[in-house]
């Protein structure tokens, strides 16, 4: 198995239910709902004419488990789409998702939690974020992991910081009963592995983050899961919160791929609630950075972030998928 086959696959290979979305060539050409085989690529359009309308489905597994026609080997549809310009007369991988809305959960996990804390401080200012993050070390002396949002040791951190002059809107929603959710990105706006990501050039603090992206289907139950970078302009949102969408919602700002893999025998909620995302960034100036979130150590169940985005108040006809955050 070659180098970018081995980046892609599970470390159980094929043996599970994996969909996505790539451009088939022809006349006329265009995205086609598909498979991942150990066999190969497989186009399910005939079964489902967008992703949001198989993630709809009664048993999606199944249903991604029709034969469909073969479309390539994922080999040289992988090298395509890792190429500077991918060549539209041959497959390329798409992102996976289609019409489903793209939204986020923010300040999910202690250390980001700490980390918009100090953006808001610093007022974006990266030079300031080493002192600023020494200062609350030394001032709050609070375990965020340990506090369970909406609890009432969560309101005596909260009576706690206000006298300290310390509490920010960020540790509202970090803390308090109602968690951050917002729309990431338009639906059709993502795009897939190997594609440029978007960072606006205005930006000079900005950083990925690698995060598990639920996908939900329009009852509001996840059916499973796929990889995201919710790009993030940290200079632009330590200014003010309220620019967040101009920090977030940028000409591809979101990433997700390569493919989802859907809930079956093989891998489960729990199997999700365990999952753990690497992430390596590597610059031109030999800087590298190897990291890891660890999705065991959210502070909100997965479940709880879902029910915070769909129900009474927010419908989502064609599904929703959901960025859980970041370490």
């Amino acid at each position: 198995m070659n180098a970018l086959l081995q980046s892609f696959a599970p470390r159980d290979g094929f043996a599970g239910t994996l969909v996505g979305r790539v451009w088939r060539p022809g006349t006329p050409g265009g995205p086609a709902v598909v498979a991942f085989r150990a066999e190969g690529v497989f186009d399910l359009a005939r079964a489902a004419p967008t992703m949001a309308q198989l993630i709809a489905s009664p048993d999606p597994a199944a249903l991604a488990r029709t034969q469909g026609a073969f479309i390539g080997e994922l080999a040289p549809i992988l090298a395509n789409s890792f190429a500077s310009r991918p060549d539209p007369a041959r497959p390329y991988l798409l992102a996976p998702v289609d019409l489903q809305c793209i939204k986020a959960a923010g300040v999910t996990f202690a250390a980001s939690l700490v980390e918009r804390v100090i953006e808001e401080r610093t007022k974006g200012d990266p030079a300031r974020a080493d002192a600023v993050r020494r200062e609350l070390a030394e001032r709050i002396g609070i375990d965020f992991g340990a506090i369970k949002p909406g609890s009432a040791e969560a309101d005596q951190a909260k009576a706690l910081l206000q006298r300290e002059g310390l509490w920010s809107q960020y540790l509202e929603v970090g803390i308090g009963p109602d968690a951050e959710v917002f729309t990431k990105a338009p639906p059709m706006s993502a795009v897939g592995t190997g594609a440029a990501i978007g960072i606006r050039r205005d930006s000079s603090w900005n950083n990925p983050e690698p995060e598990v992206v639920l996908v939900v289907d329009p009852a509001g139950t996840i059916r499973g899961a796929a990889l995201g970078n919710d790009v993030n302009l940290r200079d632009f949102e330590g200014r003010s919160a309220l620019l967040l969408g101009k920090s977030k919602d940028n000409n591809a700002s979101t990433a997700i791929g390569p493919f989802i893999r859907l809930f079956d025998s093989t891998f489960t909620l729990d199997d999700l609630r365990r999952a753990e995302v690497s992430v390596t960034v590597a610059g031109k100036d030999n800087f590298r950075l190897e990291a890891v979130s660890d999705l065991g150590r959210i502070s909100r169940d997965v479940t709880d972030l879902v029910a915070q985005t769909i129900g009474k108040h927010h419908q989502y006809p064609d599904g929703f998928v959901l960025f859980t955050g970041t370490m």
